[in-house]
């Protein structure tokens, strides 16, 4: 089975959502705080092929606007800079399960992966 990885913040309600999912299905989650370390790019280059970097701004949080990301258009350079200067402005939780990402919280494909073929 394919390690979950789950990048988000210990302080994160949609982030403990994610860690709690795996936990009562028993199984082995690990856990990034984007805070202590800082995603590298190999680690967000799978989100970015997978979703787009502009899947992976949290559009409405204090973050992205007091960077200014709302008025300021930026290509997807841009934006992976940004990401790397402030991870505050992910949409949290940024889930992996092999070559399979999600951003956000999204049970229902969570739920998915875990189902095994007969």
């Amino acid at each position: 089975m394919p390690k979950i990885l789950v990048f988000g913040l210990a302080d994160s309600q949609a982030t403990r959502a994610a860690l709690r999912f795996f936990r009562e299905r028993r199984i082995v989650a690990t856990f990034v705080d984007v805070r202590k370390r800082q995603m590298a790019a190999e680690e967000l280059r799978p989100f970015l092929d997978g979703l787009g970097a502009a899947a992976l701004m949290d559009v409405e949080g204090r973050a992205y606007r007091d960077a200014g990301l709302a008025l300021v258009p930026t290509d997807t350079a841009g934006l992976v800079a940004r990401i790397h200067a402030d991870g505050r402005i992910l949409r949290l939780p940024l889930v992996r399960y092999g070559d399979k990402v999600t951003v956000g919280r999204d049970e229902a494909t969570w739920s998915a992966w875990l189902v095994r073929p007969k």
